[in-house]
């Protein structure tokens, strides 16, 4: 690989690390928010994203891509659709963080993947390697453990997991690209989100500007930052993924919900009986076996990738990169975490 290759992809880790750090720290940032709720919490979200990626495409001059989404009412409605979703997976994470179950809302990411190879096999009717069929069965039983030891399923997990599994699925369809199609589904959520945040100002329940009660402008300014917080990783993963194989993001996401559960354990306490271990336990041998064979496939891809000894043919390492992410990316299982 070239000096400039090599830095890029340096560059590109270092950008993937970035997203998926700052998504995995984020249950340090919501509870910052409080004492406003759950759904106020979510409105300034919604309505600051909405600011902070029109500066951004404001400064890179990006609009070409409005008016042929616009012309096509199918992947606009698609867009709305996500939009919807991404909504829902963001309200519960919050609640969850907010409500003490981190780890919970961590399993849900940790599960993630899992979820959409299945939706991959019913939904796109992708076709499983059987070390993938495995992998979907630990998780199944995974669950079932974890229902086991929680005394009811895990809802706020498989909520998270189902509704951002749908929610890639949906951006998939679409076809835009990472900042673009956050820009559609800011501008959705807006007038829902400066909806609610207006009625709450005229019922005197806003916590956004109100300097009393010990709200002060510090908390303002942090509910503004929701924003540009949300934007931020968003960016480093789009920069990630010009530079660096699908695999590796592929492996880069399990430090989210990594992250995310070690700050449940260590920082909120929150207890972890033997059961729970068992069923996290059996989610991890999941991903290790998930994760063994993209390994492996990827190493078949390259290998398949070099020429024979006898050709003097120098191989074409963006075609083998290519190829290798072509092969990684069946079914696709990296996706983002909120």
């Amino acid at each position: 690989m070239a000096e400039g290759s090599q830095q890029e992809a340096g560059r590109g880790f270092w950008f993937g690390f970035a997203a998926y750090g700052i998504w995995g720290t984020f249950p340090l940032f919501w509870p910052l928010l409080e004492p406003s709720g759950a759904a106020e919490i979510l409105a300034n979200r919604m309505a600051w994203s909405l600011v902070a990626v029109l500066l951004i495409l404001l400064v890179q001059r990006r609009w070409s891509w409005i008016r042929p989404l616009l012309a096509q009412p199918r992947r606009l409605a698609l867009s709305v659709a996500a939009a919807a979703l991404i909504s829902v997976n963001w309200g519960v994470y919050i609640w969850g963080v907010n409500s003490g179950h981190v780890v919970e809302t961590s399993l849900g990411y940790f599960i993630n993947p899992l979820v959409t190879i299945a939706f991959g096999v019913l939904a796109l009717r992708e076709r499983l390697r059987s070390a993938q069929w495995a992998a979907v069965g630990i998780g199944a039983a995974a669950v079932v453990v974890l229902t086991l030891a929680y005394g009811r399923p895990p809802w706020i997990a498989l909520t998270l997991a189902l509704t951002f599994a749908t929610y890639g699925l949906l951006k998939k369809l679409v076809g835009l690209g990472g900042l673009e199609s956050f820009a559609v589904e800011s501008a959705v959520m807006f007038p829902l989100a400066a909806a609610y945040l207006g009625y709450l100002t005229v019922q005197g329940k806003s916590t956004l500007g109100h300097t009393g009660d010990g709200y002060g402008w510090g908390h303002t300014g942090l509910l503004m930052l929701s924003g540009l917080v949300t934007a931020i990783p968003l960016l480093c993963f789009g920069a990630a993924a010009l530079r660096v194989p699908l695999t590796t993001l592929g492996l880069l996401q399990y430090l989210a919900p990594v992250f995310q559960f070690l700050l449940g354990v260590t920082v909120f306490h929150e207890s972890m009986p033997p059961a729970r271990w068992a069923g996290f336990a059996l989610v991890w041998a999941a991903l290790a076996v998930l994760t063994f064979d993209a390994l492996r496939q990827l190493r078949r891809a390259r290998q398949a990738a070099v020429p024979p000894a006898s050709a003097p043919v120098a191989a074409d390492p963006a075609q083998a990169q290519a190829a290798a992410q072509a092969q990684a990316a069946e079914p696709r299982a990296a996706v983002r975490s909120s």
